[in-house]
């Protein structure tokens, strides 16, 4: 969550604090390929801290015989998604274990690490969140044909139910389907990104009201603070329980 002020004018939020200049995209290392716009941005590096530090955690955290707090949370991070896994898809979902967990973990990570001030928060925009779930859409789809063949599309046709009403439950199946990556992406970017607005908001207030009227909205912004990191972790686990649930329609035809 970035914390600086926003530019003065009429486009400020609270007390002249713009709460949308914090997910502003700005180019580090400009890159040009044609026509296109192949630039280093401030996202594209909180993306690469992000898989950094998930990476130094869980290196630095097995790298030691004796077992220290690093170790302690990955193993602890390891057996959540294990367990997640094993309730939702079974015996079957073992081998895309490194899938479900990277993604748990990259989206936690950028999460958290947008809660640092003067931060950027990665998952407050809907391309990226977008992008992670049309690479879960893309991919269990291709899953569930290479494993069931033209059969995958049972998936679409609800059991028991009389065939006059076949076609328009079908329909709404297919449509169901196709909006998997739009639900899956919009919760997540909504969610920081409304925590991260009224975070800022909170903000403009505490500095514009000075001490004496700014006690308020400091009490409601740590309050609001606290629960953010619960969202940030929520977020992360709902993205992984929902790949989960799509994975399991793949694999094993559930309806």
């Amino acid at each position: 969550m970035s914390t600086e002020q926003g530019h003065g004018g009429g486009g400020g939020g609270a007390l002249g604090v713009d709460p949308m200049h914090q997910f502003e995209v700005t180019a580090l290392i400009p890159i040009k390929i044609g026509g296109l716009d192949a630039s280093f941005t401030n996202a594209s590096l909180w993306m690469v801290i992000a898989a950094l530090v998930v990476s130094l955690v869980l290196l630095l955290g097995s790298s030691k015989l004796v077992p220290g707090r690093l170790q302690s949370i990955g193993e602890l991070a390891y057996e959540f998604i294990s367990n997640l896994m094993r309730d939702v898809i079974g015996e079957k979902g073992r081998p895309f274990f490194p899938l479900i967990f990277t993604l748990f973990l990259f989206v936690l990570a950028c999460n958290m690490l947008g809660m640092v001030p003067y931060s950027f928060t990665v998952t407050s925009h809907i391309i990226v969140t977008f992008a992670l779930a049309m690479s879960v859409f893309i991919g269990v789809t291709v899953l569930g044909f290479m494993k069931h063949g033209v059969g995958f599309l049972k998936l679409f046709v609800p059991s028991g139910i009389p065939l006059v009403m076949m076609p328009l439950l079908v329909v709404i199946e297919v449509i169901s389907y196709l909006t998997r990556p739009v639900s899956l992406s919009v919760r997540l970017f909504a969610n920081m990104m409304a925590g991260h607005t009224m975070l800022k908001v909170f903000a403009g207030f505490v500095v514009g009201l000075g001490f004496l009227g700014g006690w308020m909205p400091l009490a409601f912004m740590v309050a609001f603070t606290g629960l953010e990191f619960l969202v940030a972790f929520l977020q992360a686990y709902v993205f992984a329980v929902l790949t989960c649930i799509y994975l399991n329609d793949a694999l094993n035809m559930h309806h």
